[in-house]
């Protein structure tokens, strides 16, 4: 008999993350508040993709966003100008977010006030898909300068994903991107899983972005019933 007792740290503390994220989710769904996880590597529009979001469903939601990073707050600064609240999370060096810092996130956001809560988390396209944020969704960006090989490399983060956003169309001149072999790449991860190229500088396809994103708001804590700034 092996004398070796193995302890499995890993899976306890998954399990023990996944049972508070279940936790919040419930929590914000009593309050009718939606949160979306935004997944991707440094670089590849992030920040950027939530900005036009807030263009687009600013008058319909309240929107409050959470960023995460290392060491900085440009991103939340960046968010804060256009006149939404946002909240930093500097992770100390963490390549990831799980459900209790962003508990954290939420509670200094005020949730009760808030219909929609974007979540920028660390950028990474490993560890950040192996964590349960308690997002009712979440979602990536894959952008034309990374490549159309990331879904061959990065299976984890497509297949947790419910919908890849394909960034920086405008530089289909300049890359060798194939969006056709990403989506069959994509199919056989993940079937259901939409693709909504787009460009953030011009702004095609980000409307088709945000509708998927409004009708999953919806099934998720209802419509809107009155304007946010009523006559």
């Amino acid at each position: 008999m092996s004398r070796v007792k193995l302890i499995q740290v890993k899976e306890g503390v998954l399990a023990e993350n996944a049972e508070k994220a279940e936790s919040m989710r419930e929590r914000l769904r009593g309050k009718g508040t939606f949160l979306l996880n935004l997944m991707a590597s440094p670089g590849a529009g992030k920040t950027h993709l939530i900005l036009e979001t807030i263009r687009v469903l600013g008058g319909q939601w309240r929107i409050g966003v959470i960023e995460a990073d290392l060491d900085s707050s440009v991103d939340a600064e960046r968010v804060a100008e256009t006149g939404v609240c946002a909240a930093q999370i500097s992770t100390g060096g963490l390549c990831h977010l799980d459900a209790s810092m962003v508990d954290q996130g939420l509670r200094a956001l005020g949730e009760e006030d808030l219909d929609l809560i974007i979540l920028e988390n660390v950028g990474n396209l490993v560890c950040p898909a192996e964590f349960d944020t308690g997002a009712h969704v979440s979602a990536m960006i894959l952008s034309l300068p990374e490549g159309d090989d990331k879904p061959r490399k990065y299976p984890l983060m497509f297949s947790a994903c419910r919908a890849l956003v394909v960034s920086k169309t405008d530089y289909a001149a300049l890359a060798d991107f194939d969006v056709d072999a990403v989506r069959q790449s994509v199919q056989r991860l993940n079937p259901d899983m939409p693709v909504f190229p787009l460009s953030c500088r011009t702004g095609e396809g980000v409307e088709n972005w945000t509708d998927w994103l409004t009708d999953r708001i919806e099934k998720e804590i209802g419509p809107r019933n009155t304007p946010l700034n009523p006559a």
